[in-house]
């Protein structure tokens, strides 16, 4: 079975959430889905990267989902998401890549 790379597993999480939360109109729902991928994601961190980039990408998802809401008064809301979600991807590409700790 092919991997999926933990930057595309935080960038879907965060628009996916977004998406769902939206078209579903049930915050929640979008919020378990944002909090699902975070999951797996921060797993992958870790077993790529070690604890210190884990926790440190986690705080930057986090910051990611929470950054969106006053940049989509300025942008838009998907204009918002595709961006954090592109910034947390570029991150986790970087501290990942290398695949060592």
């Amino acid at each position: 079975m092919a991997k999926v790379p933990a930057a595309a597993v935080a960038a879907g999480g965060l628009v996916g959430g977004y998406g769902i939360a939206r078209w579903t109109r049930k915050r929640p729902l979008g919020g378990v889905a944002l909090a699902a991928a975070g999951s797996v994601a921060a797993y992958e961190w870790n077993r790529q990267a070690g604890s210190r980039a884990a926790t440190a990408l986690s705080v930057a998802y986090v910051a990611a989902f929470a950054g969106s809401h006053p940049l989509a008064k300025k942008l838009g809301a998907w204009p918002a998401v595709f961006t954090v979600a592109g910034g947390v991807a570029a991150a986790s590409w970087a501290v990942t890549r290398r695949g060592t700790r």
